[in-house]
């Protein structure tokens, strides 16, 4: 059956054809969000005071009372209903990396066997699903069954399919956050309320400051009969076997190319549902490896921008299956072309419509803005390691610092001209009181930021976390990553900068400084001491490895050695102290971070071997018999000597296989072996630590002797769609 699986799949792939779309007549505009119980719903659909209630716990945090949940609920059921809606779920990001849900009908059955639809506010407001199933590090127990999923009233429930889709937090019975969104959600508060309390010194009228995001999807799309052929592609997300195709990306032939026919449909189609649940999707391209494409939306408050990536990740998911196409959204589903990213374009907005990376146009407004860039890279230096802790997974492990990602080396990029602004900044600010001459030179000097941030630089993309203008650009985030772990790592650490910075900033102001020398002279010691983070090179290069280690920087190439940061003081500190993470959370969220790394390498082992003992070495060892019975035929018909020698090129083709199918054999049998003493060990730390060093370091030499008998064998014995076919599908 193997040996048929491929033909069947490449038979199947020739009748492809892009699949009839009919989409919504008219604008965009006239069907955007019309699948969300957004405002304009709400005051259509609830009473003046229920719309006020939860406009105020949307916009301030305010708790809403249970009579008002209760309207609420009756409200969000008619709308759904009217929609054809038949069921409700507690929509949540468990810590398994995606999102859960448990759907339940809105029916309730009374007396004489009739029914009644029925919603009430506390099933809205909080349900129970079963906290042991989902990873807890330890926090519940199997027996210990109760968590709480509780409504999030700042995230607007939406419509998938037929069920009424209610976001949520996810609390164990103890009340630890169990998810990504509660967390998340505390950072927010954090960073809004440490910013707001720095924004005060340039204007008070800002009250609030919200953190924003802006991410890009990058992703592939195969055919779907390849795919389900390749068990490694089903099971691991990425071909652990397969030759490089003769023609990848080296013409960069395919970036920002003609999008295929059946892509584009796919596209569109994907496009049409996201603009339903109100999800900004403006564009989309093809990325630099063949059958590689990326969207992205407009910038959103970041909380609601995590909902949409992650019902972004859902929908092209569902919606390929509908056009016959697999997505892929591993980091690293093909060796020697390019991964797939998510970058995180992220800045801060105040309630008054200032970003507040965005230069300004006067003295004022600039210095403002260089508060919040140098607190930023300031942050980022003091915890690259918490920052790199964050974006730490088996899949991303592939793509960091792998010529098409930024390296493991966490670094920060500016540019040469706002570079230049922080070192004068950093050298012309004398001990003592500032002359006014100081005071007049330099205020003159940060006046000039708007002239100098037009087109100020090149992109970097070698770099991890690059100012891009008007926000930093978290490029190292993975594309299966839910976003929130990035968000949650870089408001919690702006936060803890910026209460510190508001710190000395005071303490100088009681010593009698004014207000802005007072601003400068904490920047001045924040740039020096923040100095080392900021590099302006190539990040691929060798060079700035060397660099990095002479600066002190950490270089934590692997997930186990990342995760590590997670057991130190200063990390646990940080989250405990901004009231983001406890303590036990932490140790939580570390030993299932670890235990996700050990048995995605794992599944990788086992399906390696798997495909090696039952696909590729019977098809060597199949290929090498007939070349065995070619050989003694022409020693039949010319003689054992004029035979040999005739049939001198099979032998050798015959020994060479024997290598190969020898190397396989064994290296196969040593990565069990290491696997079987990995599995004893009960520590998940030690775990997690052997199955990187001592098992994934047999997964690149089994493929390279795997891709040597792919060269050699007859193309008909080959039972694996091939990297060619896989990547060139229209």
């Amino acid at each position: 059956m193997a040996l048929n699986n491929r033909f069947k799949a490449l038979e199947e792939l020739q009748k492809r054809q892009p699949r009839k779309v009919e989409f919504p007549s008219g604008k965009i505009s006239d069907y955007y969000g019309e699948n969300v119980f957004n405002i304009t719903v709400m005051r259509s659909y609830l009473t003046s005071e229920a719309f006020k209630s939860v406009k105020k716990a949307m916009l301030e945090g305010y708790r809403i009372e249970r009579h008002i949940a209760d309207q609420i609920a009756t409200a969000m059921k008619d709308w759904a209903m009217s929609k054809g809606v038949t069921h409700y779920t507690h929509w949540f990001q468990p810590l398994t990396g995606s999102t859960a849900e448990k759907h339940d009908a809105f029916f309730k059955p009374v007396e004489e066997g009739r029914a009644i639809e029925q919603f009430e506010g506390q099933l809205l407001i909080q349900q129970e699903p079963d906290a042991s199933s989902f990873p807890n590090g330890g926090i519940r127990n199997t027996f210990e069954a109760r968590g709480y999923t509780a409504w999030d009233p700042t995230s607007p429930a939406f419509i998938m399919g037929r069920t009424l889709c209610i976001p949520t937090i996810f609390i164990s019975y103890t009340g630890e956050a169990l998810d990504y969104k509660a967390p998340l959600l505390k950072a927010l508060d954090a960073v809004d309320k440490a910013a707001t309390d720095v924004c005060q010194y340039f204007d008070k009228n800002i009250t609030r400051v919200r953190s924003t995001l802006g991410w890009e999807q990058e992703y592939f799309l195969v055919d779907a009969a390849l795919y389900n052929a390749r068990p490694d592609l089903i099971m691991s997300g990425r071909a652990l076997l397969g030759h490089s195709p003769a023609k990848g990306q080296q013409l960069d032939d395919h970036y920002f190319g003609s999008i295929p026919e059946r892509a584009t449909a796919f596209m569109q189609d994907v496009e049409t549902e996201a603009y339903k649940l109100g999800i900004p999707v403006t564009t989309r391209h093809n990325e630099v490896a063949p059958n590689q494409f990326e969207c992205a939306p407009m910038f959103e408050e970041a909380d609601i921008a995590v909902d949409h990536n992650l019902l972004l990740m859902d929908l092209l998911e569902k919606t390929a299956a509908k056009h016959n196409f697999k997505v892929l959204l591993h980091e690293k589903p093909f060796p020697g072309l390019n991964g797939s990213g998510k970058h995180n374009n992220w800045s801060l907005g105040t309630n008054t419509g200032v970003n507040l990376l965005q230069p300004g146009k006067n003295p004022k407004t600039n210095l403002r803005f260089l508060t919040f860039l140098v607190n930023t890279i300031k942050g980022i230096h003091d915890y690259a390691d918490v920052l790199r802790a964050s974006i730490a997974s088996a899949s991303n492990d592939h793509r960091l610092g792998a010529n098409e990602a930024p390296p493991a080396i966490m670094s920060v990029f500016i540019g040469s001209q706002l570079t230049e602004m922080l070192d004068k900044i950093e050298k012309s600010i004398k001990a003592g009181k500032m002359t006014p001459e100081d005071k007049t030179a330099l205020k003159l000097d940060i006046g000039k930021i708007p002239q100098l941030m037009l087109d100020n630089t090149d992109r970097n993309r070698t770099s991890p976390f690059a100012f891009t203008g008007n926000k930093f650009e978290f490029r190292a985030v993975g594309s299966t990553a839910n976003c929130s772990q990035a968000m949650i790592a870089i408001n919690t650490i702006v936060a803890k900068q910026l209460k510190e910075f508001k710190k000395d900033v005071d303490a100088k102001i009681a010593e009698g400084i004014k207000k802005d020398e007072a601003i400068l002279k904490v920047l001045q010691d924040l740039i020096k001491s923040s100095k080392k983070i900021r590099f302006e090179g190539n990040g691929y290069g060798e060079e700035w490895v060397k660099e990095a280690e002479k600066r002190g920087l950490s270089n934590l190439k692997d997930t186990p050695r990342a995760l590590a940061t997670m057991k130190t003081k200063a990390y646990k500190d940080l989250f405990s102290s901004q009231g983001v993470l406890t303590p036990r959370e932490i140790e939580a969220r570390h030993e299932i971070e670890l235990e996700a790394y050990t048995l995605k390498i794992q599944i990788e082992a086992r399906i390696l071997g798997d495909l090696c003992q039952t696909n590729i070495l019977p098809s060597a060892i199949h290929y090498q018999t007939d070349l065995l019975k070619n050989i003694k035929r022409m020693q039949d018909v010319f003689g054992e000597k004029e035979g040999k020698k005739m049939a001198k090129v099979q032998i050798e083709l015959a020994k060479e296989i024997s290598t190969h199918i020898e190397a396989i054999k064994t290296k196969v049998d040593a990565m069990i072996e290491e696997r079987k003493k990995a599995n004893k060990l009960e520590d998940a730390e030690e775990k997690a630590f052997a199955y990187c060093d001592n098992i994934k370091s047999y997964f690149e030499p089994i493929k390279y002797h795997s891709d040597k008998l792919e060269l050699l064998i007859d193309d008909n014995y080959w039972p694996l769609p091939k990297l060619r076919e896989l990547l060139f599908t229209k």
